[in-house]
């Protein structure tokens, strides 16, 4: 019964009996072992994947929040707030773009359709 070391890990993190039988399923090719760098550079290649994926997804989330903010503040016929909130929006989503954690026609996309929202609200209270 070979096993490698990434399978003794894996195993070692659950109770005993799962552990042999992912062990046996491993062995038996029936279950797809994850991706594990060999070279160094790899691994640091991985490293710095899931740094950038952590940020990423830090990102993504502070916009959305933004989002549902401008949104909760139209909703709310706050068209301060919702200009406020929109401005910071904006500014966030264009360097989102320019680092590429977004797609620039998602960007704008998203911008536009915003602004004429808070515009219609803006239009709405005169």
């Amino acid at each position: 019964m070979a096993e490698t070391k990434c399978e003794r890990k894996r195993a070692s993190l659950l109770s005993p009996e799962l552990a042999l039988e992912l062990i046996l399923l491993i062995q038996l090719n029936l279950v797809i072992k994850p991706f594990m760098p060999v070279k160094p550079a790899a691994f640091k290649d991985l490293r710095k994947s899931k740094k950038r994926a952590e940020l990423n997804k830090k990102i993504k989330s502070d916009i959305q929040a933004l989002t549902r903010k401008v949104r909760k503040a139209v909703s709310a016929q706050d068209a301060d707030k919702a200009i406020d909130w929109l401005k910071q929006l904006i500014k966030k989503i264009d360097k989102a773009a320019q680092k590429k954690v977004v797609k620039k026609n998602t960007a704008a996309r998203n911008k536009s359709r915003l602004t004429r929202t808070v515009n219609a609200l803006k239009i709405s209270k005169k």
